[in-house]
């Protein structure tokens, strides 16, 4: 009984799309500069910025030229993941509208928390962000002993950038092809099936957690350091189960590499509309989701902070962007400040009572 309680208050929590770049990253490196992918301005795009250029220019005598340098984009996830996909197709956006360029830098592993820990010690000066997800920002707090950032003190919202479903995939060698046939399979396989995940904790991780508990299966977690190395183990056949972002796992769903069951979310995605829900399959109430966000460092000037408010929800209105996001899958929302920091809270103290009532904590 402990054991399912553990399990169930592991699950619901939803934690934490590949684009072409305009730079290859040069050598590794930990720096910035190095290892980052860097969304350039062509330049045609240059001279259409110019009147960006030039009202930051104005704002000189005032001391608050804003940007007059690239912006650095922390992502705690590794490369064509939902959380780097949502960066580099914003970012792209952004450095037009901006007149710099956008350059983003991955920095994978503990589910997300490295990353939103190195934004949390960035200088607040505009010129490092973050774009992180509920996983590592909203949930992370109750699942781990300690972080070394709190998410309410060391960061300034900027804006919700989208939501998304997870959708359940298996490798072809799983022979269902319902959500009904897949649970009959693991009861008669109770050894067999070992699912992957973007890392421990995350909602991938939770999704399948949550999965586990109320189809009362059992199945092996194998956590990965992103969501497109968790595809990819799913794609090899080192695991053969993954609840997957949808702006993951879209490019490869008509590719016969995976196989989709079902989605998520309380209703069916737009975006396969064919895919009928986990709940509506079976498992009455199942219902998980994932958001991208950006932030900066706490204490960053509350006029920058409007300024990227103001480019990002312009962008995010636009409707080449709103397709690119909706053809994987993905709802382009963008939020005010507050009403970015009242859904964190509101996800926090959410999973926050769920985690204590079970008594779960990650190393």
């Amino acid at each position: 009984m402990a054991l399912e309680c553990r399990h169930l208050l592991l699950a619901v929590l939803s934690f934490c799309w590949p684009l072409a770049v305009l730079a290859q990253p040069a050598a590794a490196s930990h720096r910035a500069e190095a290892d980052p992918f860097t969304f350039r301005l062509a330049e045609g795009e240059r001279a259409q910025s110019k009147n960006q250029g030039e009202r930051s220019q104005a704002l000189e005598g005032s001391g608050q030229a804003y940007p007059i340098k690239p912006i650095r984009v922390i992502v705690g996830f590794a490369p064509s993941g939902g959380t780097d996909v949502a960066a580099r197709t914003l970012g792209q956006k952004l450095a037009e509208t901006l007149g710099q360029s956008i350059v983003i830098d991955n920095r994978p592993g503990a589910g997300g928390t490295i990353g939103d820990a190195l934004a949390a010690t960035a200088a607040p000066d505009g010129y490092t962000l973050l774009m992180t997800a509920n996983g590592p920002h909203a949930i992370a707090p109750s699942l781990y002993a300690s972080l070394p950032y709190n998410i309410f003190r060391d960061y300034a919202s900027i804006s919700l950038v989208t939501t998304n479903p997870y959708v359940l995939v298996v490798h072809p060698s799983v022979p269902a092809a319902s959500v009904k046939e897949f649970i009959a399979w693991l009861k008669s396989n109770p050894t067999q099936a070992n699912f992957s995940s973007a890392g421990n904790g995350t909602p991938a991780h939770l999704a399948g957690e949550l999965f586990k508990s109320m189809a009362g299966v059992s199945m092996t977690h194998v956590p990965y350091k992103g969501a497109a190395p968790a595809l990819a183990g799913l794609m090899g056949g080192q695991v053969n189960v993954l609840f997957s972002e949808m702006l993951t796992a879209a490019p490869q769903l008509k590719s016969g590499k995976v196989r989709a069951l079902a989605v998520t979310t309380a209703a069916r995605s737009a975006f396969v509309p064919d895919l009928p829900t986990i709940s509506e399959s079976g498992l009455t109430g199942y219902d998980v989701s994932v958001w991208y966000a950006l932030l900066a460092p706490a204490r960053t000037q509350k006029t920058i902070i409007a300024r990227l408010n103001s480019d990002v929800v312009r962008a995010l209105q636009t409707p080449d962007l709103k397709e690119r996001f909706a053809r994987m899958g993905s709802t382009a929302s963008s939020s005010s400040p507050a009403e970015l920091d009242a859904l964190i809270r509101r996800d926090y103290e959410q999973w926050a009572h769920v985690i204590k009532s079970a008594g779960i904590k990650l190393d």
